[in-house]
């Protein structure tokens, strides 16, 4: 009865796996594996799957000039997160019908959408985080979520950072100060067998 409970009041989170930036990354590509597991053993526990991007309007009118790293983004040639074409979820872990998709506008899940008007209406206080980039909205996610005393998980081998150095110190050192890390198998594996 508890477990029961205990699943109904939790979330996973895809936060930014989307194509450009696992382009931007060498070893984004490498969390899609197991991350799919997780996903899958997600639904097949009808845990909801909540996915978190990064999408702005036509022309990015909703960054400040003193944003630094959106500001990037609005300048760059290459990167055009106010394209549905540039904010596309990665086609290995795309989200099925029945999935929550939220636009954000930036860095933690939480600012620039309704994540938190879902979680409420759900009843969810349990978010096992997932994404890209460790750094940035795994890290912003984790400290805002923690603040709003949210229960959480982080999917070690879920998550990546351009910097493998930084994914390492932020998953061993720093996030289980606030968050129980556990890589997908664990996870997994802690709700027995998944055809």
């Amino acid at each position: 009865m508890e477990q029961s409970t205990q699943l109904q009041s939790t979330a996973l989170l895809v936060l930014d796996v989307q194509d450009l930036i696992i382009k931007m990354m060498k070893n984004a590509s490498l969390i899609l594996e197991p991350l799919t597991s997780a996903i899958k053993t997600a639904r097949a526990n009808n845990i909801p799957v909540i996915y978190v991007l990064i999408k702005f309007r036509e022309g990015y009118p909703e960054v400040s000039p003193n944003n630094k790293t959106f500001m990037f983004y609005k300048n760059s040639t290459t990167i055009h997160f106010d394209t549905e074409e540039g904010s596309k979820i990665h086609e290995a872990v795309a989200p099925q019908p029945g999935d929550i998709v939220i636009e954000k506008k930036r860095t933690s899940a939480f600012t620039g959408g309704d994540l938190e008007v879902v979680l409420r209406a759900k009843g969810i206080n349990h978010l096992v985080l997932t994404g890209l980039i460790t750094s940035g909205v795994v890290l912003s996610t984790v400290r805002e979520a923690a603040d709003k005393d949210y229960r959480l998980s982080v999917l070690s081998d879920c998550c990546a950072d351009i910097d493998e150095e930084v994914h390492r110190v932020l998953t061993t050192k720093i996030f289980p100060r606030q968050t129980e890390v556990m890589t997908s198998g664990e996870w997994v594996d802690s709700f027995g067998h998944v055809e």
